[in-house]
């Protein structure tokens, strides 16, 4: 009878550990796997730590995009290469870009880039577009200084110079930003009247007349058969709609 009994208490023995064996696989993950199951908060911070991993070091979604002050376009017609006093175009992240800033710090021929191009639609308007490539936002005179001449003259006293707007005041400057453009229009013949002068072959221009050297004063070819006729000169605006209008206003001598 001994014997008996110690049989039938190794078997309880033995169910109870049983028991309890089961109840600790249901403890850890209840589908008998032994993994404990992810929670939202778990499965949260797995997303978000393997999307920071699958970003590449240093990235940002927010960089700027360099803009060329609205409807301007990369046009070569009548007009040769760009011209441009600096090797620093490019670097154009950190700096100061408020107004208050440009008002106080003209700009500096190193840190800009000047292009003259045909306006699409016209056959007698030039597109005069001075970038800012530098760092920080600078000032530039309300328009641009230019005369028309020919390439070849020697003496330039006679060169041609356009009616600009009159009344002018306000700002002491132009403001213009890292990676954007003060962009004016000159219209060479708006009458389109007989009498034009033919010579002319080269339109001269000083980004700020205001506070630059002659000697910065950058030359662009017009091209064969160019007339000139009274020509008039917008002040410096964002977009080319906008120098149009401003051009169409000129009447008095810059």
């Amino acid at each position: 009878m001994r014997t008996i009994h110690t049989r039938k208490r190794t078997a309880a023995v033995g169910a109870t550990v049983t028991a309890v064996l089961a109840l600790a696989l249901t403890a850890c993950g209840g589908d008998g796997s032994g993994t404990k199951s992810e929670g939202p908060a778990d499965s949260a911070a797995k997303t978000a730590a393997s999307a920071g991993a699958s970003q590449p070091a240093g990235s940002d979604k927010n960089t700027d995009t360099a803009t060329t002050g609205g409807s301007a376009k990369t046009v070569t017609s009548g007009t040769g290469t760009s011209k441009s006093g600096t090797a620093n175009a490019g670097t154009t992240t950190g700096g100061n870009t408020s107004d208050s800033y440009a008002y106080k710090h003209p700009c500096k021929s190193a840190d800009l880039s000047v292009r003259v191009y045909a306006r699409e639609g016209s056959a007698t308007q030039q597109v005069i577009e001075v970038n800012n490539t530098g760092a920080n936002a600078c000032g530039l005179s309300y328009f641009p200084r230019v005369s028309l001449g020919s390439a070849s003259a020697k003496d330039h006293s006679g060169d041609i110079t356009p009616l600009v707007p009159g009344g002018l005041g306000g700002a002491p400057a132009y403001p213009v930003k890292p990676k954007n453009a003060a962009i004016a229009v000159i219209d060479l013949n708006p009458s389109g009247a007989d009498g034009a002068l033919t010579w002319i072959n080269e339109l001269n221009v000083l980004a700020d007349g205001d506070h630059m050297p002659n000697a910065e004063q950058l030359n662009f070819p017009l091209g064969p058969d160019v007339k000139v006729l009274d020509p008039k000169l917008g002040l410096y605006r964002s977009t080319i709609a906008d120098a149009v209008s401003s051009m169409e206003q000129a009447d008095s001598k810059s």
